[in-house]
């Protein structure tokens, strides 16, 4: 029989006196370290966890009497319109502009269809991870926790197989966070070079390659990216977003004018185009990086999830507007819709030249931001191995280098659409559907089980293998592109 104190987890600032590391294999043991890579929560994924030793088997799976959300302690906590707000802005990005690509690569009714499919199966996991962080945080009684958090205690938490492979799940979240972010900002600079190059070659009579053009959009993020403080970076969020509204609002304007009939776009494409519709909507509608730090600043945490809550209403819209955007803008461009809608408006039209450089210079701005994200992660890997003297420097160096990394890969890989749906494939279903669907197996598999029929571990089997046939073949027919666009000479 176990006493109540054997069911508070240990938390300690190192080894106690009658406390050594246990011998298994790999020598590791299970607890979760505060100093471990992530991002504050204040920005997305963030680890808030103290030194918390796993619990041992025999022990009750959470308490019915701790409530994780009265212990939480946010600065300036986030009302439900508020989260609503910022789910939004962090959805509905540069992907939306992108939905009518994706729809050539399924066709009009079947990308309907599959958008609202993986919109759904998208928020469905997004309840997974968020459900599974708040028996996490009773069953070990952390007040909040962040992405890679919930990967690394639920690994610790589950069958002891999984034990030894704790840090390396919180490795891989991160990873594949700073992978995705920073791949995000390689596609920016893609998207923002080849709108400015449209318009300058207007007035031009010596074109500039698209990749000079990468090169001269990167020159001044080189010092952008200098500026460590989020706060100086808010008034360019702020003209960010009016540009990317008005500039959308505009583009509407031109895809409702004269759209032909549904018929003359067909109904659904060959099965090998697929892939790349799928790693595209995947990465226009994935926004699990930040879901974590957008819960753990809520005032009302039990709101985020839930029918009605604010994630569902907040990703319906989304869902719907990318849809929207989707279906007509394929309609009124077919076979000639680019990979960005804005890429389709008439070049000598003044009007959609002022379109394409104002989302152009929002997706500039939002470039800082994106990559405020990565930086914070790596740095927080690399801080304490660092001098105190020369740290200073080296964050400068860091953020040099990644922009000039980021900047490399936009030249290398200029075609915006084959980067877009690898991204989407490599990224994205890892983090938004292969990782949520282990971590519900992991936390489940004592207490309380997979249910009847083990229909929870049948359910995210097919998610596990739905997310690996998309890594998989995204990854593929996205090198595909990229050999043939490299074979026929960009």
């Amino acid at each position: 029989m176990s006493t109540p104190e054997n069911k508070i987890p240990t938390v300690a600032a190192g080894y106690g006196e009658n406390e050594k590391p246990k011998g298994g294999k790999g020598g590791q043991p299970k607890f979760i370290r505060s100093d471990m890579a992530d991002v504050p929560v204040q920005q997305a994924a963030g680890s808030t966890l103290p030194l918390v030793i796993t619990r041992k088997k025999g022990d009750d799976s959470e308490d019915g009497n701790y409530n994780p959300f009265e212990h939480r302690k946010v600065e300036h906590p986030t009302s439900d319109l508020e989260t609503f707000v910022h789910l939004l802005k962090g959805s509905l990005g540069s992907g939306i502009l992108a939905m009518p690509m994706a729809f050539s690569h399924a066709g009009l009714w079947f990308g309907l269809v599959a958008t609202f499919a993986v919109g759904t199966l998208c928020t469905y996991c997004v309840h997974i991870l968020v459900k599974c962080a708040h028996i996490l945080c009773r069953r070990r009684k952390i007040p909040m926790m962040g992405f890679a958090d919930v990967a690394e205690q639920a690994f610790l938490d589950g069958p002891p197989s999984l034990n030894r492979w704790s840090r390396f799940i919180r490795f891989m979240v991160n990873t594949f966070l700073v992978i995705d972010l920073l791949g995000c900002c390689c596609i920016y600079l893609v998207f923002v070079a080849t709108n400015v190059e449209q318009v300058v070659r207007v007035y031009m009579e010596t074109e500039l390659s698209i990749r000079v053009w990468i090169m001269i959009v990167t020159a001044p993020l080189l010092l952008m990216c200098l500026v460590r403080n989020l706060k100086f970076l808010t008034p360019f969020s702020m003209i960010a977003n009016i540009l990317m509204f008005v500039g959308i609002v505009i583009t509407f304007i031109y895809m409702f004018t004269d759209l032909p009939a549904p018929v003359e776009r067909p109904g659904i494409v060959a099965v090998p185009e697929w892939p790349l519709f799928f790693g595209t909507v995947i990465f226009a509608l994935e926004g699990i990086g930040v879901v974590m730090s957008l819960e753990n600043d809520m005032k009302n945490p039990t709101h985020f999830i839930g029918c009605p809550s604010v994630l569902n209403l907040g990703m319906g819209l989304v869902i719907a507007l990318y849809t929207l955007v989707g279906f007509f803008g394929f309609l009124k461009y077919g076979p000639e819709t680019q990979a960005s809608i804005t890429l389709n408006l008439p070049l000598e039209d003044k009007l959609a030249q002022s379109v394409k450089l104002m989302i152009a210079i929002a997706i500039f701005f939002t470039f800082t931001l994106q990559f405020y994200v990565p930086v914070t992660i790596l740095w927080k890997g690399l801080e304490h191995k660092i001098r105190p003297e020369k740290q200073n420097i080296s964050e400068y160096g860091l953020r040099i280098f990644l922009v000039l990394l980021c900047g490399g890969i936009a030249v290398a890989l200029p075609n915006l659409g084959p980067f877009i749906s690898l991204i989407g494939a490599v990224c994205l279903s890892t983090l938004g559907m292969i990782v949520p669907a282990t971590i519900e197996l992991a936390v489940y598999h004592e207490d309380p089980g997979y249910g009847r029929f083990k229909w929870r571990l049948w359910k995210n089997t097919g998610l596990i293998l739905f997310g690996v046939v998309g890594f998989v073949a995204g990854t593929y027919v996205s090198i595909i592109e990229f050999h043939a666009e490299f074979s026929g000479g960009h």
